[in-house]
C-alpha cells in the first residue's frame, strides 16, 4: 500500500480525501487565525491581512485534519516539493 510522510506523520494515500497548502494568516478576532488558499494570498491579499505562517493540510477519510505549520513560504515549498516527491 502506497504511503505518504509528513515529519513524523505516516498517511496511507487511500485514506487521503483532501491534501492542500494554504496560508494562516489572523482574522482580527483576539488571537484567531484561519486558512485561506495561496492564490488568495498572492492575488487578493495586498497586504490587507498579517500573514502568521503557511500550511500543508491533510483530511483523511475520518474528516480527521492534520495540519503541518511553516515559517516561510520557502519551507512550505520544500515540504511540497517532498510530498510530489513521494507521489512519483
Amino acid at each position: 500500500m502506497k504511503k505518504l510522510t509528513i515529519e513524523d506523520k505516516t498517511f496511507n494515500l487511500k485514506d487521503i480525501k483532501q491534501l492542500y497548502p494554504a496560508g494562516i494568516v489572523k482574522t482580527g478576532y483576539e488571537d484567531e487565525t484561519t486558512e485561506v488558499s495561496l492564490e488568495w494570498i498572492e492575488i487578493e491579499s495586498k497586504g490587507r491581512v498579517e500573514i502568521v505562517g503557511y500550511a500543508l493540510c491533510i483530511v483523511v477519510e475520518d474528516e480527521k485534519k492534520e495540519i503541518f505549520i511553516y515559517k516561510s513560504r520557502d519551507e512550505l515549498d520544500i515540504a511540497m516539493g517532498e510530498v510530489a516527491r513521494q507521489l512519483r
